[in-house]
This record gives structure tokens, sequence and C-alpha cells, in this order.
């Protein structure tokens, strides 16, 4: 029986056919990157467009210039980073070098307004860090610009906070978003937070303090693994100890900074009342 295929024909044929099935493979991926550039370019162009068309309500309505982040992360593109980084080769050798989306496409108003709210932002840490240890919310770093606005400026929202702070990441600086169950947090300080106080954090949330006891039934830990977390919160500011409780138990709680200050508060409130 003869064998078909043997021999050098055969392993040159092999060649030849590897070589075609890598030359197209070439030619697909050279037009689909084509095809990409230039989806990219329209992109672009309708984003322009549509700026232009609605710059103002841009400038002054919150919710409209949260829409207009969301339509420019849906295609990959920072607003607020450096234009080489965020469009191709083609855009970035534009005359507006290296400036932000924002800058090109709004002016400079409406990029200033991040990095002037950025500012802000690290202001209301610096003064609150005593309060907090450096972990602030980010509703509560809201709240607080708020009340030094000047009448009849525009609105700042949560999501117009958490971009400003993302201005500050090509500073190097420590300050960062995090999340702790449901909420977003400011941190203005360069140690991170490991699982265990994410927990102990996390468990505040819901009656503004918790105890020893309240974690090792409720996380199931030993009694030195909760007492351990605790201390290095309260080391850090971001906890205060209440060691005048009235349980019978006599336990220390440990309460959440901003949960107190806003008891405190309120009793005030109530009492100018």
């Amino acid at each position: 029986m003869s064998r078909k295929g043997v021999g050098l024909a055969a392993f040159d044929r092999h060649r030849l056919t590897n070589a075609q099935y890598a030359s197209h493979g070439s030619n697909l991926r050279s037009s689909n990157a084509q095809a990409l550039e230039t989806q990219l370019s329209v992109f672009r162009s309708l984003l322009q467009q549509f700026a232009t068309t609605h710059a103002k309500d841009i400038r002054s309505n919150p919710s409209f210039r949260a829409q207009f982040a969301r339509m420019c992360a849906a295609i990959g593109v920072d607003p607020l980073a450096s234009s080489n980084n965020s469009f191709s080769s083609s855009s970035s050798s534009s005359s507006s070098g290296g400036t932000s989306i924002w800058a090109q496409l709004l002016g400079r108003s409406v990029n200033d307004f991040y990095f002037e709210l950025a500012v802000r932002v690290v202001e209301v840490c610096g003064e609150t860090r005593g309060e907090n240890g450096g972990l602030i919310e980010v509703r509560k770093v809201r709240e607080r610009i708020m009340r030094t606005r000047m009448e009849g400026a525009s609105e700042i929202t949560e999501d117009d906070i958490l971009r400003s702070v993302g201005t500050l990441k090509p500073l190097g600086s420590a300050y960062s978003v995090i999340t702790v169950g449901s909420k977003n947090y400011i941190r203005s300080v360069p140690k991170e937070l490991n699982t265990d106080q994410t927990l102990v954090l996390e468990a505040v949330q819901v009656l503004g303090y918790v105890s020893v006891s309240m974690l090792m039934v409720n996380l199931r830990w030993e009694r030195a693994r909760a007492q351990t977390s605790l201390e290095d919160l309260v080391g850090e500011g971001m906890l205060w100890v209440d060691k005048q409780t009235d349980t019978e138990t006599r336990e220390w709680e440990y309460w959440s900074p901003g949960f107190m200050l806003e008891i405190t508060e309120g009793g005030l409130g109530e009492v100018a009342g």
C-alpha cells in the first residue's frame, strides 16, 4: 500500500500552508485594526458634535455632565485624561497637545472645575483628618463643600467628587476612593486597609459602633483578632472609643467618628430649636 504526502514535497506544502494562514491572519488583524480606528474616529467626531451642541448643559447640569462622562467611558475615553492617552495617534497630534478631552471640547472652564474641586476635596480631607483618621465618606465631603459654595453656584454631585479625586492620581498622591460596604470613602492616608479592618468598618455602618463581643458573635472571630483590628483602627483615628457605656457588661464601644459627630450636631440642633 502506497503512502501519500511523504517526503520533502509534503513538508514544503505544509510550510506553504502555514505561511498562507499566517499571512491571512495578519491581513485580518490589520483590517480589524483599521476598522476599529475608523470607528473611534467616527465616535470622536460624534462626541465633539454632541459636546459642542450641549456644552452649556454639560457645564451647568451635574446630571448631564455625568451622563456625558459615561458616554465617554462607554468608548474607552477618560475625559480627564490627556488626549495622547485617550485616542489614537491621529488625535494626539492635534494642536491641543496633552490637554484633556474636557479642555478640548468644552474649553478650560470645565477642565478647571474638576481641578479646583480636587483642591477643595484635599482641603476638606485635611480639615477632618483629626476626626476620621483620613477616611471620610464621599457624601460628607460633598456636604461640606456645598456649605461653602456661593449662592447661585452650580450643583456638585458625588460623581463630580469621585472624578476630581481621579485628577490627583498623576501627582502620585495618597488620595484614593475605596468602597466599604455600600458607601464610597476617600482615603487621604497612604496606609492600606486590610481585610479585617474593612469588615469592621462595614459592621460599624449598621449601628454606628461595634464592640469586641459583637465582632466575635457576628463574624465568628476569636477575641484577640477582634481586639487587634479595633485597636489598629483606633490607632489610625478611624474609630473612637467610648469607655463609659451603660451596658451591664461595661464593654467598650468603638464608634465611627462621623456617626458621633452627626449625633452631637443633631443634639445641638434640638437644643438650639
